[in-house]
Formats: C-alpha cells, structure tokens, sequence
C-alpha cells in the first residue's frame, strides 16, 4: 500500500496519525495508507486521499453513511458522545468498533479502518 499520489500535502507543523484503509471491493479494492493531520474528522481526510465515502448528511453526524470500523488506534480516540451512538443504532453492521467518520477527530499514533460492505441507504452495494 502506498500513499495517495493525487492527496494533498500534510502540513508539518501538526502532529500526523498512519492511517491504513482496509481493503474494500468498491471504494479501496488495494487498500491505502496515508498521513493524516492531527485533529482533522476522518471523512475528510478519507475524501482527501480518493476514498469516496458516502456523507449523505454533508458530515453533521445526522445519517450514519460514513460508518467506519475502527479496527486498530480506537485507544487514542475520544469516546462517541450521545448523539453518535444515537446514530450509529441506524448504521448496516454495527458492532462494538462502529464509529462515524465524521464524528471522529484523527487522534494518535495510527488508525486502521475497515470500511463496511454496505451503507445505510444501500446506494452502494459492492
């Protein structure tokens, strides 16, 4: 896996977390890895790098389509506040490191992601 050749820079001046993206039939069928700024939400930096992650709520942590799996680095994370775990009950495959995208500020060493195989409104059905 290597970095996003078509990302932006990461600024210096901040901290940088590894974030290594599981492989995923539609959106990532490689996989990826990249350097993330420090405190930027995840789904940004996933749609920076070319992950086309859906956001039907435009990142307002109000739809549940930007579900992600935090697989490993969830330690350096701070904890889902009420109105995510609200939505993340309407997420396809919820389980124990369900997390949405936007509702995560990158925090950490490194992350490693699994995006799931559906979404919520099953637009995308890889």
């Amino acid at each position: 896996m290597k970095q996003s050749e078509d990302a932006p820079p990461v600024a210096t001046d901040r901290p940088t977390t590894r974030i290594r993206v599981l492989p995923h039939p539609a959106l990532c069928p490689d996989g990826l890895e990249f350097d993330a700024r420090a405190g930027r939400e995840l789904v940004d930096e996933l749609l920076a790098h070319g992950v086309a992650i859906e956001h039907a709520c435009e990142k307002v942590g109000a739809c549940a389509t930007c579900h992600v799996h935090v697989r490993d680095g969830a330690q350096g994370l701070a904890p889902p506040d009420d109105d995510e775990e609200d939505q993340l009950g309407d997420a396809w495959g919820l389980d124990a490191q369900s997390r949405l995208s936007c509702c995560v500020r990158v925090r950490g060493p490194s992350l490693v992601i699994e995006l799931p195989r559906y979404t919520k409104n099953h637009a995308r059905e890889a």
